[in-house]
């Protein structure tokens, strides 16, 4: 052992994951000798503080040094390598999260306790037969539903995940609502449950779909499969918490229907609160059309470029279906030509992978994409059809984008395909600073969450095209 002026030099140390480190000493009797101290989580370490134990119940760790009761339960409830495991947003979206699901499960407690009043549990002139055939078309109704939704907007979750999220559970709310009401009105009982059902369906497959792209956002690590478990660990302890708590609710509620009815409309209120401010926490830091769109108007505006925290704090959740600009990306090139002529006027002035048709009158941005298109294509494509859209409306743009805002509305003579053809001369200059600012202020240029379809095409070079 080395000694200076009576201070020991640590022989090694150690730590787990984002942990502080610990040192280790040599003892008199030879032996190794570990400092002791709780191993604090970065940021977290005024409410968490673990033992330096691994997975397998930490036989490196200190001697005889118990493993605290906390940290066994975090072990439990949190994925490995919580917090650097996982995105900064994890904690505070989890919280939020288990609050929604606990309210949620006390209103669908109210609510299955109405559908079996409805169903005739109690009542001894109640048909057995009657209330199997209800269930069954309830629950056919849902399978349906479920088949259909997944068709229809399937491809559509990943753009939107936030707005498909909380659209979802507020889709929840208004299902568990219709089957309280639904034994107030027994003539319509079947077909309101099975609008209800038919409800909770799409709700389960927005539900999952957006959950599942929330996972990936928020696994660092390539451990999905370990937050997607742990998430699900947690949703089943609120659950059971609200099983327990809807045992004393229930009978206190069940003789009376308006302080039934109260306690859901409570319940439904803290639901929407509390999954608006989980969705609220979430900062995704890759670009759909509505963070795209904020952050390039915040560019053409300042010259700045939002960072993904900022952005996610404006980016419109309730509004976020309806953007001022209708963008169809990935467009089949046989919808928007019928002849060579058109053909050629479309290519003419194009010099990136894509072709771009713009109808001023109906503020839609139509896009060809070429086979060789790949992400930083599409970006700049949608950042294109997003600068057409800005010259439609107020605001301090750049000097050469306010000369073409001003011919636009100087009148219709401005042919807009001239407009079109200028556009990709500025985004030439303007598309590679914004792409630099995007890459500096944390956003993921290599892939976007921008809804794009399937349809690719080739088309031959106009004389003036340069070869990429």
């Amino acid at each position: 052992m080395v000694q200076n002026a009576g201070i020991e030099i640590a022989l090694c140390s150690e730590q787990f994951g984002s942990g502080a480190a610990r040192g280790c000493r040599a003892a008199a009797d030879g032996s190794l000798q570990w400092e002791v101290g709780g191993w604090h989580w970065g940021g977290f370490s005024g409410l968490f503080s673990v033992k330096p134990e691994g997975r397998d119940g930490g036989r490196g760790g200190t001697p005889g040094a118990a493993s605290s009761p906390l940290s066994g339960l975090l072990a439990v409830f949190l994925p490995q390598g919580f917090p650097d495991s996982v995105s900064p947003d994890y904690l505070p979206y989890q919280l939020w999260d288990s609050v929604q699901a606990f309210a949620s499960s006390l209103s669908g407690a109210l609510a299955t306790q109405a559908v079996l009043l409805g169903l005739g549990v109690g009542n001894a002139k109640a048909s057995v037969s009657a209330a199997t055939a209800t269930w069954l078309v309830k629950d056919s109704t849902g399978m349906l539903g479920r088949i259909v939704f997944a068709w229809w907007k399937g491809s559509k979750l990943d753009c939107n995940a936030k707005q498909w999220r909380l659209f979802a559970d507020i889709l929840n709310d208004v299902a568990m609502f219709l089957e309280i009401m639904a034994p107030i009105f027994p003539i319509c009982f079947t077909i309101t449950v099975c609008t209800s059902n038919l409800a909770k369906c799409v709700v389960s497959v927005a539900g999952g779909a957006t959950r599942a792209a929330l996972t990936m956002h928020q696994a660092r690590r390539n451990n999905m499969a370990d937050v997607s478990a742990k998430d699900s660990s947690q949703e089943t302890l609120v659950n059971l918490a609200g099983l327990l708590v809807s045992l004393l609710m229930l009978p206190m509620v069940s003789d009376c229907p308006s302080l039934s009815l109260g306690c859901f409309f409570l319940l439904t209120a803290l639901h929407i609160y509390a999954n608006y401010r989980a969705v609220r926490a979430l900062v995704m830091e890759t670009l759909n059309e509505g963070r795209l769109w904020l952050v390039l108007k915040h560019f053409l505006q300042k010259g700045e470029v939002l960072n993904p925290t900022s952005a996610n704090q404006v980016e419109p959740l309730w509004t976020g279906f309806w953007p001022p600009l209708s963008l169809s990306l990935g467009v089949p090139l046989h919808c928007l030509v019928s002849s060579v002529s058109e053909l050629q006027q479309l290519i003419d002035g194009h010099q990136e992978p894509y072709l771009l048709l713009w109808d001023p009158s109906r503020n839609q941005v139509q896009v060809v994409l070429s086979q060789t298109a790949g992400p930083e294509t599409v970006l700049r494509a949608a950042t294109h059809g997003l600068v057409l859209g800005a010259l439609k409306q107020d605001g301090p743009l750049p000097g050469e984008l306010e000369e073409l805002r001003n011919q636009l509305q100087a009148g219709p003579e401005k042919d807009c395909w001239v407009i079109v053809k200028e556009t990709h001369q500025v985004l030439d200059k303007l598309f590679p600073k914004f792409l630099k600012g995007l890459q500096d202020a944390g956003w993921k240029t290599e892939k976007h969450q921008l809804e794009v379809d399937e349809w690719r095409a080739t088309w031959l070079l106009s004389p003036e095209k340069k070869v990429l």
